[in-house]
């Protein structure tokens, strides 16, 4: 990817920040880049197109390593115990920033007992239906689980993650009764919708765009303020009659606690410079995902406002933690 190599060498030759390199003391040893999810699911997808993007600009391996369950605390314990050198990172999405409220024993407070380094993007979520499904839109769909309340069911990848924040909105803004079914990362959810075992499923168009576009699943909207180039006959739900309907999945980095505040600065700037090569080189649109960088206190600001917003909306819903 030439764009890629040539923010490579830009960062080489300037630096990223105060504090140096991060790879300069052992340019061999590999980065692990830790997934709290499943394989094949939308983080795992994002995670994979960073990790095949940042070792141009660090100079070292990175190795990507799924450690799911546990509404992502296991992978989130793995990082939090990890020595504080900036070589073993949390990559999520916005499930770890509500840790707190989805569990009644959380092991740890996301926003104290991690560095927030970066967010790296965004997507919007698309929500699909079982293949075996007549509805022709989403009034229609809205309509048949009227019809039914309490029948139908609707995928959670994991409790407080975008997909069930946008699922509970969904359902408060319908005035519908879905039965909401946990399931272990999105990708288990989805193969339960193309089988015809769960009726509905809201999340990242990252993990979902294969399936729908292959028919296995029914697309019905999405969550964006436009049509998305990649699925371009799929109305937003503004257009099917949910004005301000508007979630985006997105996806960040966390290092262990104590990580030297220059260190996280630097991964930061490692981060965004490889979010940014990997749009100008048209690599994240086709995944249906764009660059959102964000770093150090803008970052940590922005996950207290989703943290706080999203409260809101589990509480509303009398959602109880488990």
């Amino acid at each position: 990817m030439p764009a890629l190599r040539r923010r490579s060498l830009l960062i080489t030759a300037f630096g990223w920040a105060a504090g140096g390199q991060v790879a300069a003391a052992t340019p061999a040893t590999p980065l692990r880049l830790v997934v709290p999810f499943a394989p094949g699911g939308g983080v795992d997808a994002v995670a994979r197109a960073l990790a095949g993007a940042l070792p141009a600009v660090l100079g070292t391996p990175v190795n990507v390593e799924n450690h799911p369950g546990a509404s992502g605390t296991i992978g989130g314990r793995l990082v939090m115990a990890a020595p504080p050198d900036g070589r073993t990172l949390l990559f999520s999405a916005a499930t770890h920033v509500f840790t707190r409220q989805v569990l009644v024993l959380p092991p740890y407070d996301p926003q104290t007992d991690f560095a927030a380094v970066a967010r790296f993007g965004q997507a919007p979520l698309l929500l699909v239906v079982a293949p075996g499904r007549a509805e022709p839109g989403l009034q229609a769909l809205v309509a048949a689980i009227r019809r039914e309340p309490g029948v139908w069911t609707a995928g959670v990848p994991a409790f407080g993650a975008p997909a069930h924040l946008a699922t509970l909105d969904f359902q408060r803004r319908a005035g519908l009764r879905l039965n909401l079914v946990p399931y272990k990362g999105t990708q288990p959810a989805l193969m339960d919708v193309a089988g015809g075992h769960a009726d509905l499923l809201l999340d990242s168009v990252v993990a979902l765009l294969p399936l729908a576009r292959a028919g296995r699943v029914r697309p019905l909207a999405i969550s964006a303020a436009e049509r998305s180039p990649l699925l371009p006959a799929v109305p937003t739900f503004a257009e099917s009659g949910f004005a301000g309907f508007q979630h985006h999945s997105w996806y960040g980095v966390w290092a262990p606690r104590d990580t030297p505040a220059a260190r996280v600065q630097a991964l930061a700037g490692a981060i965004g410079a490889a979010a940014r090569a990997l749009e100008d080189a048209g690599a994240l649109s086709p995944l249906g995902l764009s660059a959102a960088v964000l770093g150090g206190d803008g970052f940590r600001r922005f996950v207290a406002r989703e943290a706080a917003v999203g409260a809101e909306l589990l509480r509303a819903s009398g959602f109880r933690a488990e």
